[in-house]
C-alpha cells in the first residue's frame, strides 16, 4: 500500500477535503457495522501521517481566522454573513420548530424506526409517539414536554440497542431537547441560552461520531467501494482518516470564536448536504435536524450572548486553538476507547445485559477486520468491473480457497504440525495472488515485490514440506 499512498499524496489532492464532498453520510444507515468489534488502537491512528496532515491544515485555517477576526477582513466577513443570514437570524425559532415538526412527522410516516434510519423497531406505538412529539414542539408552552419525550424515547431505545451505539445520538438528542426545553421558558437568561445548548449538542455529536472513521475505518470500505467517486481518486485509507479529521475539527470549530464557528457551520452544512444527492431521502431525513441547526449556528441569532463560551474573544483565541483542539481530541479519543473497553470487556452479568442488548447477537463475520486499513490484515472487498476487476476477482478466489483449505485442516494440538499445515495454504494463496498481479499489474515496485513473494514463498513451502512432510499436506481444494 505504501507506493499507492505515495502516489495519491502528490500535488494538492488533499485540498479536496476542504471543499464539499459526499462523504458525510452516516455509514450505519447504508452498510454493515458491528459496534462490539474492538476499535483500532488510538496509537495506531496517531501514527498515521495523514492524520497529522489533516490536523495541520485545519489549524492553519483556524489560526488564520482568529488572527483576522478582529481585523478588517474578519469584520467584513462577519458583516457579509450577517447580511446573507438576516432573514434566518430574525426567524430562527420558527425555522427550527418547522424542521423539527416535519422531522417527527416524517418518522411517523416512515414508521419502523426510533429516531434514525438504522435504529429499527417493530413497535406499532412508537410512530404515534413521534407524531405526538411533532405536535408538542409547535406551541411554546408544550415544548418542554416534547423535550422530555425525546429523552425518554432515547432511553426506551436502550431495550434493543447498545448504549455505546446510542452514544452517537446522545449529544444530538440532548442538544435538541435542551433547545426545546429552554425555548419553552419565559424570556430571560435561560431562554437566551437555547441556541448555545443546541450548538454544543451538534458540536459534541459530530466530534463523537467522527471517531468511527478512526476507530472503525473498515466500516467505510464497502461504501467507498460502491461509490468510489466519493474519495476523488484518493486511497480509501488516507481519505477516511482525513475525513475523520475534518469532521472532528469542524465540530470543534462550532465551540470556538464567532467567525470560526460560523465558517465551520457553513463548511459542515455544505459537506453534509452534498451527501443528499448520492444517498437520497434517507440521508436528507436523517440529517434534517443537524442541517437546520447548522444554518441557525451560521446565522448567529444571539450574537451578544456569552453563555457557554469556551474560547476567549481577544488575541488569546489564536494561541489557544492548538491547545483547545489537543484537549478536545484527547478527551474524545480516550472517552470513546475507554467506554468501549468498559462496556464490552469489563461489564458482565445484568449490567452487560443492560448496556449491550444489541450485542447478544454474534459479531458480523462479514465485516472487514479493523486492522485492514493499517496494512495488518486481509479484506475481501468487492472488485470493480473490467479486466482489472477480473484480476481482483481471481485474487479474491485465491483467498477464498486458502480459507477453505485452512478450515479443512484437522487441528491436532501439535503446534509444530498445525503451524506448518496452516502456513502451506497461506503461502500458496500468496503465490497465486502474486502471479495474478504479474499478469496485469504495471507498477514496477509492486511487480518486483510480487516476484520476490513468489520466490520466497515457494522456497518456504519447499522447506516446510521437506522438513515436516507429515504436516505439510496438499491443499484440499484445487489450485
Amino acid at each position: 500500500m505504501g507506493g499507492e499512498f505515495q502516489r495519491v499524496s502528490r500535488g494538492s489532492r488533499w485540498l479536496i477535503l476542504l471543499v464539499p464532498t459526499a462523504a458525510y453520510a452516516h455509514v450505519k444507515w447504508f452498510e454493515e457495522y458491528e459496534v462490539a468489534q474492538k476499535p483500532v488502537p488510538i496509537g495506531t491512528t496517531l501514527s498515521l501521517p495523514y492524520f497529522w496532515l489533516g490536523i495541520a491544515l485545519v489549524l492553519v485555517l483556524f489560526i488564520a481566522t482568529t488572527l483576522l477576526e478582529q481585523r478588517a477582513p474578519g469584520v467584513a466577513a462577519t458583516r457579509g454573513l450577517d447580511t446573507v443570514s438576516r432573514p434566518l437570524r430574525e426567524h430562527a425559532d420558527n425555522f427550527l420548530i418547522a424542521i423539527l415538526f416535519a422531522f417527527f412527522v416524517a418518522l411517523f410516516a416512515v414508521g419502523g424506526t426510533y429516531l434514525t434510519p438504522e435504529l429499527k423497531t417493530d413497535s406499532e406505538l412508537l410512530p404515534w409517539v413521534q407524531l405526538v412529539i411533532g405536535v408538542l414542539v409547535i406551541p411554546r408552552r408544550t415544548r418542554p414536554l416534547a423535550a422530555v419525550a425525546i429523552v425518554l424515547l432515547w432511553l426506551v431505545t436502550m431495550r434493543d440497542y447498545d448504549l455505546f451505539h446510542l452514544y452517537d445520538y446522545l449529544a444530538l438528542g440532548l442538544g435538541l431537547a435542551g433547545y426545546l426545553m429552554l425555548s419553552g421558558m419565559k424570556d430571560g437568561p435561560w431562554h437566551d441560552r437555547r441556541f448555545a445548548v443546541l450548538r454544543w449538542g451538534i458540536a459534541l455529536a459530530l466530534m463523537w461520531s467522527s471517531m468511527e472513521k478512526f476507530m472503525y475505518p473498515q466500516w467505510f470500505m464497502p461504501l467507498l467501494e460502491e461509490k468510489p467517486f466519493l474519495a476523488f481518486g484518493i486511497a480509501f485509507g488516507p481519505y477516511t482518516t482525513m475525513a475523520g479529521v475534518a469532521e472532528f475539527t469542524l465540530g470543534f470549530g462550532l465551540l470556538w470564536t464567532p467567525l470560526v464557528r460560523r465558517l465551520s457551520a457553513a463548511a459542515l452544512f455544505l459537506l453534509m448536504f452534498s451527501a443528499v444527492y448520492p444517498f437520497g431521502r434517507v440521508d436528507m431525513i436523517g440529517h434534517a435536524t443537524i442541517l437546520a441547526s447548522l444554518l441557525v449556528i451560521l446565522a448567529e441569532p444571539l450574537p451578544d450572548g456569552r453563555a457557554l463560551e469556551v474560547a476567549p474573544l481577544d488575541s488569546r483565541a489564536t494561541w489557544w486553538v492548538p491547545i483547545g483542539l489537543a484537549i478536545a481530541l484527547a478527551v474524545t479519543m480516550v472517552s470513546y476507547a475507554g467506554q468501549h473497553y468498559l462496556i464490552y470487556e469489563q461489564a458482565s452479568g445484568q449490567l452487560a445485559a443492560l448496556l449491550r442488548p444489541e450485542s447478544k447477537r454474534p459479531p458480523n463475520a462479514d465485516a472487514a477486520p479493523a486492522p485492514f486499513w493499517r496494512g495488518q490484515e486481509h479484506y475481501h472487498g468487492r472488485p470493480p468491473g473490467g479486466a482489472k476487476g477480473d484480476a481482483s476477482a481471481e485474487m479474491m478466489s485465491a483467498m477464498d480457497r486458502m480459507h477453505a483449505d485452512m478450515n479443512a485442516i484437522q487441528v491436532t494440538g501439535d503446534i509444530d504440525r498445525d503451524f506448518v499445515a496452516m502456513m502451506v495454504p497461506h503461502h500458496h494463496s500468496a503465490v497465486e495472488m502474486a502471479e495474478v498481479y504479474l499478469r496485469q499489474g504495471r507498477d514496477p515496485e509492486l511487480r518486483r515485490l510480487a516476484q520476490q513473494i513468489i520466490r520466497s514463498q515457494r522456497e518456504e513451502i519447499h522447506t516446510m514440506r521437506s522438513q515436516f512432510p507429515a504436516s505439510a499436506a496438499e491443499p484440499q481444494t484445487p489450485h
